[in-house]
């Protein structure tokens, strides 16, 4: 199998992050789109942090997350501009990132509201200082990083048939079940009474909002490659919750 080799340009705070200006990325599968160079740059290179706002461009012009690239091609990664978050963010399908930043619930809320949404809900998931009967120093947090994307990606379009709008609905006016989906999970270690895990839903009612959030939180924890371990004055356990 033939294995691709390419050239990413950065730009302001990706650039700053990885030092360089360029990177030489080889070893590439031969069929790859932009957004699995996104996860493969976020495996390889982890300094550059979540991608999942910054924008691909072929010479001049944007691309879509689904386009293909090929061999030997220049591919530029743009992160959002300073007007802000840029409008198109597909949260309406679903966004999951992985950060070993310290999470932001507000944030995260910020980005799902929407003036067509009236309710939107928040599941902010922290370090607890004691389990098992055992006063808990920190918590150390590891993930299966290519899998756990896809099967959250898998879990977001679940939610989106079960609580969203009909398919022949999506991508039109503004209706009544409209869904806008968030999931953020850290990993590295966090201390006590720090967020792990943000789930935040927007939709018009709080029905959906709420049951979209629930079902969100229960699916990732039963199913997504994220594991931690709970560390104590005098050793650690790694916990079978996922989450």
């Amino acid at each position: 199998m033939a294995r691709v080799k390419l050239t990413i340009r950065l730009f302001a705070a990706l650039r700053e992050r990885a030092g360089s200006e360029q990177l030489e990325l080889a070893e590439l599968p031969d069929a790859l789109d932009v957004a699995e160079l996104k996860r493969i740059l976020e495996a390889r290179h982890p300094e550059l942090g979540s991608l999942a706002s910054v924008r691909g461009v072929r010479g001049t012009t944007y691309v879509s997350d689904d386009a293909m690239l090929e061999a030997g091609e220049e591919v530029s990664l743009l992160p959002p501009v300073s007007g802000g978050m840029p409008e198109d963010e597909p949260l309406e399908r679903g966004v999951f990132e992985i950060s070993s930043e310290a999470l932001d619930p507000e944030l995260a809320r910020r980005r799902v509201t929407h003036a067509s949404c009236g309710a939107t809900v928040v599941f902010t998931g922290t370090t607890r200082a004691r389990n098992r009967d055992q006063d808990v120093v920190r918590l150390d947090y590891e993930a299966f990083d290519v899998m756990a994307r896809t099967e959250m990606e898998r879990i977001l379009a679940d939610c989106l048939a079960r609580f969203g709008p009909p398919a022949e609905e999506r991508g039109g006016a503004p209706d009544e079940r409209r869904l806008r989906m968030l999931v953020l999970h850290r990993t590295g270690t966090v201390e006590v009474g720090q967020p792990s895990v943000v789930v935040a839903v927007a939709s018009p009612h709080r029905d959906a909002a709420f049951s979209a959030a629930r079902f969100l939180i229960d699916e990732l924890k039963r199913t997504v490659p994220v594991w931690k371990k709970e560390r104590y004055a005098d050793g650690h356990h790694w916990i079978g919750d996922r989450s």
